[in-house]
């Protein structure tokens, strides 16, 4: 069966817990893969490894392009997961929001900073570009708001309440990123690692200039 039949089965990804179990198996392997062979592993190979077949892979993502784009997702949401996303939901219901948003984001950089696949995975796409432009097509499309959306809920909500003044959601989702998380992953990606003193120093001020920068206005242009 040729990957284009296989594709045009898959309809709706499916639910359920045994569906999230395989889902979660089929990402897992993919990143090993994908780390260990790069974009052009085959969805055969990833399938076996998972224990599933390759219908299964295409019934869940569709295309490889897709699985690649959900194995790096799962590997940003990771550390944004369970405890996080509850932090940054009470952002707005807290009556320090600096001390919040501090809190959150030295929790958000350390998990980030803890996984040096995040890195290695960014590597792969850099590599693999000239190859399969599609990747970077595919990852850009996903929008940074589809990337984290407990992020962007957060700043939506802080916005809506008058807390922050965000003309453009997605302009301060990608703005967040460069402050907190951005330059770890630009020094891990060469091998280097920024010390814990100036990670905190980074983070307090990279809060601080967000803040700043969107603070109510009454007259914002």
């Amino acid at each position: 069966m040729s990957d284009r039949t296989v594709r045009t089965l898959a309809k709706q990804p499916p639910s359920g817990p045994r569906a999230e179990a395989k889902r979660q198996a089929i990402v897992k392997a993919a990143r090993e893969l994908f780390l260990r062979e790069g974009f052009d592993v085959s969805v055969d190979l990833i399938a076996a490894e998972a224990g599933v077949s390759k219908v299964t892979v295409y019934n869940h993502f569709g295309s490889k392009e897709a699985l690649f784009i959900g194995v790096i997702k799962d590997s940003l949401d990771a550390p944004l997961g369970g405890d996080l996303v509850t932090a940054f939901g009470r952002l707005a219901d807290s009556d320090d929001l600096r001390e919040a948003l501090v809190t959150v984001a030295r929790a958000w950089v350390k998990g980030m900073s803890a996984d040096p696949d995040i890195a290695a995975l960014r590597n792969v796409v850099a590599r693999e570009l000239h190859r399969f432009p599609e990747l970077g097509g595919a990852w850009q499309q996903s929008g940074p708001e589809r990337h984290h959306p407990a992020v962007a809920e957060a700043l939506r909500r802080l916005n809506e309440e008058g807390r922050l003044d965000i003309p453009d959601i997605e302009v301060a989702i990608l703005q967040l990123y460069s402050l907190l998380v951005f330059p770890h992953l630009v020094f891990s990606a060469y091998g280097t690692d920024i010390d814990e003193d100036l990670t905190d120093r980074l983070t307090t001020n990279g809060v601080d200039m967000f803040l700043g920068h969107y603070a109510p206005h009454p007259m914002r242009p």
